[in-house]
């Protein structure tokens, strides 16, 4: 049922001649004590596991090969956008929720059953410094994005294409 989930999911991509697909566009939202962006520098990839929330799963599960991210520091003063990664594995079965010694250990996942997924994210780049919520909040152009939205905890978002291009302006600035 995979293939139905991220058809439903999916934004509308735009093609530039044949065969070509943009990318869409997502956040990523990490603690940079337990993940941060320059591990993903130095590791130069990673799988996204521990997620246990219902839409994040599928907004993981409507992800393809090439599409972009940012990666956002939470809980740190302020949190915010600190670079970009790419999706480079599509989603899989999160082998965390089987372990019993993990932190994200789901008792009624099973094998056959696996509930949550995970993708391989690879370092694109970080920034200068880092976009804070506040700043993002102030900007106009991102007044429908989830992640300015007071109480939104999401920790796996899409990213409208402008809020992209809003987004990459400011971090391009710096």
């Amino acid at each position: 049922n995979r293939e139905k989930a991220a058809s439903a999911l999916r934004r509308v991509s735009f093609f530039f001649g044949e065969g070509t697909v943009m990318p869409n566009y997502w956040l990523f939202k990490s603690e940079p004590d337990t993940y941060g962006i320059e591990r993903l520098r130095k590791e130069k990839r990673t799988e996204w596991s521990g997620v246990r929330n219902y839409q994040a799963r599928n907004n993981m599960i409507a992800m393809q090969v090439g599409d972009l991210g940012f990666f956002y520091h939470s809980v740190v003063q302020p949190p915010g956008i600190v670079g970009i990664c790419k999706i480079v594995k599509t989603a899989y079965p999160d082998f965390t929720a089987l372990d019993p010694k993990s932190d994200y250990y789901d008792p009624k996942a099973t094998a056959e059953k696996p509930i949550w997924q995970m993708v391989d994210v690879a370092f694109e780049r970080a920034f200068p410094r880092l976009i804070g919520l506040p700043e993002l909040r102030e900007m106009k152009a991102l007044a429908g994005m989830p992640l300015v939205q007071k109480g939104s905890r999401l920790s796996v978002q899409p990213v409208t294409p402008a809020q992209w291009k809003a987004i990459l302006k400011v971090a391009e600035a710096s």
